[in-house]
Parts: structure tokens; sequence; C-alpha cells
């Protein structure tokens, strides 16, 4: 065997334990609503979206209201609303903050939420005014066992 070789079979448990990490990271630094919505923290800027329990519920999403870039909301204020084939609903922002960017590909594709909800079908990231927001929100566990309820 030689040296590439080794050297690579002794990278590839790293690799695999760094995918690990970064999945498990994801599981906690993303928290939710009792109305469906997430935030994924990246520092101090959260990706704000709908939780693909919220996607299956509403069956196919055909418009997706946002705000503005620039617009602030509190915790818990209707930033703004998903239409299904079934029903509409208003979107609630997890907790307060800024408006720093819309996921402006919902306009011409608001399937992208069904297909992606946490990686392609955010809605809004915004700056996030006040951090300890977050510790009123459920965590992964919590929010599995509040879906069971």
């Amino acid at each position: 065997m030689n040296i590439f070789a080794r050297s690579l079979r002794r990278s590839v448990p790293i690799v695999q334990q760094t995918v690990m990490a970064r999945s498990q990271l994801r599981l906690f630094s993303t928290r939710y609503t009792e109305s469906h919505e997430y935030i994924k923290m990246d520092g101090d800027v959260g990706v704000v979206g709908i939780s693909d329990h919220a996607c299956e519920a509403l069956g196919d999403i055909v418009y997706v209201e946002l705000p503005s870039v620039g617009s602030v909301f509190e915790a818990g204020e209707s930033y703004g609303s998903v239409e299904s084939v079934k029903a509409a609903s208003d979107v609630y922002l997890p907790v307060g903050g800024e408006v720093v960017e819309v996921n402006s590909d919902l306009e011409g594709s608001p399937e992208i939420v069904n297909e992606s909800p946490f990686e392609k079908g955010w809605f809004v990231k915004i700056k996030v005014t006040d951090s300890s927001q977050m510790d009123d929100l459920m965590d992964q566990a919590k929010y599995d066992e509040f879906k069971e309820e």
C-alpha cells in the first residue's frame, strides 16, 4: 500500500466524524416554535423557515409572502404568509430581529419549501436582537415530543 492510500485510509474516519459533528451541531442550534417555525443560528444571524412537519400539514405550497429587508419584528409577530393547496397561514418570527435577507428564490418557486425546508426553502435571515429569546424555544427532542401530542 502506498503512502497516499494509507493517508487516505486514516483520514476517512476523521471526515466521517466531522460530518457527524456538523449534523449534530445543526440539531443543537435549531430551535422550534409551537406554530412549527424554526430558527437556525449562525453567529448573531438566524435563518428562519417552517419545519418539515408544517410542510407536510400544509401540502403543496403555491405562494410565499415575505417582508422587505430592513423590516423589524418582535418575537411571535407575523412577518409573512404561506399559501398551499390546502390552506393559507401567517408565519411568525421565533425571536425578535431585523430582516437582513429574504429568500428571493421562493418568489418564483415556492415549491422549494416542500422540497427542502431546512436547506433551500428558508424564508428570511434575521439579525437577532436578543439571543436569550432562543431559550424560550424547543430543541429538536422537545419539538419531536410536541409533534406527538
